[in-house]
Parts: C-alpha cells; sequence; structure tokens
C-alpha cells in the first residue's frame, strides 16, 4: 500500500477537500532522512534534549545542570535547526517516545536519540502529526513486547521504516495552518493565566507584611489608619486534630468515606470506605478547613477546604478548628496557604518537593492576624481574583480539549494506518 492511493481519509476534511482524492501511505524514510553527522571535532557545545512536555530545549535549561560535558560530546549527533529528534525513553507521563522539532537552533544531543530531517521544509504537518493519539497509539502497538520499562524497543531502522499519512501539500498545510492558529491561542491563554497568578502571589506579598514587620506595605483605603496586626502562632489560633491511622484491611466498599491525600488533590478520585466507630472529632463535613501535613508542595501538601461529602479523615491531614471571633475561614485558607513555604523549610522530607512537617514545628509558625474587617475586605479581593484564575484555567482546558478533539478526526484513525 505504500506509496498507492487509498481510501484513507480523515473523519473531518476542510470544505475544499471533500471532494479530493484519499490520503496514501509512505514511509517516513521516503519523506525523511536520518541524520547521522557525529560531533567528531566537538565544535558544537550546545546540548539538547527532547521531553514530552516542552519538546527541544537546552539539557541546561531542562535540568537545571550539565549532563553532559565538553569532551564527551564526540559521539553525539549534530542537531540541526528544523531537524527532528525521537527520544524513545517513556514514563508515566509520557508513555510514548516524543519527538519533537528542534526550533532553537544547532546543538548536539546523545546518540540514543534518532534524528532525521524531512525533504520537504513545509512540514508542520508532521509535527502536529506525532502529538495525536493515533500516531501514540500506534507507536505502542509496534513496540515489542522485550521494550525496557524505561525506553521503546523500536530501532532507529524500523522507526524510519513506519508509515507516515500523505495528502496534498495544500490539504497538509491548511491543517497545519489550523492547529498552528489553535496552539497559538492555548499558548495565550497559558500567559493570560500565569499572569493572574503573578499579579495574585504579588498583591498577596504586598497586601500581609513582610517577615519581622507588622503592617502590610498596601492596606485598603479605610484601615491605613488601623492598629497594627498581631503577629500569632498557628498554635494560638488553630487547633490541629489528626486523622485516624486506617489499615488496607480496615477499607470497606461501604460505609462512611474515608477522606485521603488522592481525594484532596481529585474530587473524582474513588474512595474507601470504614465501617468502624471513629470518634466525632475525626469526622469531616463539607466547609471544613484541612491542612495535609505531608506530600508534594505545591499540590497535595497544604490547607483547603473540604467540598466533597461527609466522611472521616485519614492520617496525615490535619481537621484544622478555630475560633472565627477571631480569625475568618476564608482568612485562615489565605493565611495558611501563605505560610506554606515557610512551613515547609521546617519540614523533613525525601527530596525537595515532598514535605513532612511535625506538628510540633506546625504550631510555632508564626501568623500575622489583622483585625476582623480587614481579614474579610483582604479575603474578598482575593477571592474575586481566585474567579478570575479559575474561570481562565477552565477556558484553557476547554482550548485544549478542542484542539484534542480536533486532531483525532484531521487525522486518519490508527486502525486505518495500520491496515
Amino acid at each position: 500500500m505504500s506509496g498507492e492511493t487509498t481510501k484513507l481519509v480523515p473523519k473531518l476534511r476542510f470544505s475544499e477537500f471533500l471532494g479530493a482524492k484519499g490520503w496514501r501511505l509512505a514511509p517516513m524514510n521516503q519523506l525523511a532522512t536520518r541524520t547521522k553527522q557525529k560531533n567528531r571535532d566537538e565544535k558544537v557545545v550546545r546540548v539538547l534534549t527532547n521531553s514530552a512536555e516542552f519538546g527541544v530545549m537546552d539539557q541546561r535549561d531542562f535540568f537545571d545542570k550539565d549532563i553532559a560535558t565538553q569532551g564527551n560530546l564526540e559521539s553525539y549527533f549534530v542537531v540541526e535547526l528544523g531537524s527532528y529528534v525521537y527520544n524513545p525513553r517513556i514514563s508515566a507521563t509520557a508513555p510514548v517516545g516524543p519527538i519533537s522539532k528542534n526550533k532553537i537552533g544547532t546543538g548536539v544531543m546523545s546518540p540514543l536519540y534518532t534524528v532525521f530531517k524531512f525533504k520537504d521544509d513545509n512540514n508542520d504537518f508532521y509535527e502536529h502529526y506525532f502529538k495525536t493519539a493515533g500516531w501514540h497509539t500506534y507507536m505502542r502497538q509496534a513496540s515489542s513486547m522485550g521494550a525496557r520499562h524505561d525506553r521503546m524497543a523500536i530501532s532507529s531502522e524500523d522507526f524510519m521504516a513506519m508509515p507516515l499519512p500523505v495528502s496534498s501539500p495544500e490539504e497538509q498545510r491548511k491543517i497545519a495552518d489550523c492547529l498552528s492558529s489553535l496552539g497559538e491561542l492555548i499558548a495565550a491563554q497559558a500567559r493570560k493565566l500565569d499572569a493572574l497568578k503573578s499579579h495574585k502571589k504579588g498583591l498577596m506579598q504586598q497586601l500581609f507584611p513582610r517577615e519581622g514587620e507588622t503592617q502590610p506595605r498596601l492596606r485598603f483605603p479605610e484601615f491605613r489608619d488601623a492598629e497594627e496586626w498581631e503577629i500569632r502562632t498557628i498554635g494560638d489560633m488553630f487547633s490541629l486534630i489528626n486523622g485516624c491511622a486506617f489499615k488496607p484491611e480496615d477499607w470497606k466498599p461501604n460505609g462512611t468515606p474515608i477522606i485521603r491525600i488522592q481525594n484532596l488533590n481529585d474530587p473524582s478520585a474513588e474512595f474507601n470506605y470504614s465501617q468502624a466507630l471513629v470518634p466525632e472529632w475525626n469526622r469531616v463535613e463539607s466547609g471544613d478547613l484541612l491542612f495535609a501535613w505531608s506530600g508534594t508542595l505545591g499540590s497535595s501538601f497544604g490547607a483547603r477546604v473540604w467540598t466533597g461529602p461527609p466522611g472521616v479523615l485519614n492520617q496525615h491531614i490535619f481537621k484544622v478548628l478555630m475560633d472565627e471571633q477571631r480569625i475568618t475561614l476564608p482568612f485562615a485558607l489565605l493565611v495558611l496557604a501563605r505560610v506554606e513555604e515557610d512551613i515547609a523549610k521546617k519540614s523533613h522530607g525525601f527530596k525537595a518537593s515532598f514535605v513532612h512537617v511535625k506538628k510540633s514545628d506546625l504550631v510555632k509558625v508564626e501568623l500575622p492576624l489583622p483585625a476582623l474587617h480587614e481579614q474579610q475586605r483582604i479575603a474578598a479581593c482575593l477571592s474575586s481574583l481566585d474567579a478570575l484564575i479559575t474561570a481562565a484555567t477552565q477556558e484553557l482546558e476547554n482550548l485544549k480539549i478542542h484542539k484534542k478533539g480536533l486532531m483525532q478526526q484531521l487525522f486518519p484513525l490508527p486502525e486505518a494506518i495500520e491496515a
């Protein structure tokens, strides 16, 4: 079938191509040439890497250090601008080795990679195709069962012989332009979201006193002549009640939901259940403030308000009680979130991102505390920003879903390729 016109037709075609011929298949080695140029004189010292999330980038920027250094680069492949790189490494987040186009300039890459360059410079069509679910499915099917756990068992020769769909240059260009435009919208929305998050972070730094100070740099007009903030501790302001130490044999198919870290991170995560009697203080209702004292900084670790069903708390999570005549719930959430990094400095973990804080250390952490009315004003301001961030996040997700769905329809299905 290679090189022949087939009934290979995507589900969705632009109107001007509805009556056009079906697509054909051609092996990659007919459309592209593998690059095997070695960096024998080591003139090229820029080392590149290829990740599933970011594509081709400088190794130092990706790892924040040099993995390969000059004097060890003579066996590395030279990767010119516009070349593609296939990385056979796989992981839980990248179950198919990523293929990316080099858009940053000439560099060198490990000989573990397959480097190739399309004969036609107008090849953005394939940059998009290599990211489709159909191509990823085909790659997984083509990989032999003898693959290492961290690498796909596809040789460079077999990889270069894989079939690619080919349509007319005009249709390829139309598809590439469409998906590139959508990609630009996604990038713009991501920048908007990052700007909102940065604005909130900067505002919080202004609305809360700096370390060693008792007044913020920025106060709302009605509080500019108000008294200084009190400096209290988490132990002064909150009662921290640890969850129950459930064992796997305590889990039942029904009963009272056990609220675990996975349920804090993902509202759709399944619950384990308990049928045992537990103290009332370990029970959690929607609206309760919780603090996960062991987990990953920026995700599972820290404070959040529970919004799920009534349940019983698992270990590694505190139920946080407070006197709401002294501190409001929204402000308590804000102030705990703000000091998470300070808490993390006092914690113990097996790696930088994983933190495990002792209750004895946690209760000593200082909290700056204004009067109730100022707490409410700050919380209302930042809550409005949170609403904008939530809306921007949802819009970004919608754009990504739309692009993913479009890519599934603009390219042939994997079973058609396989045939």
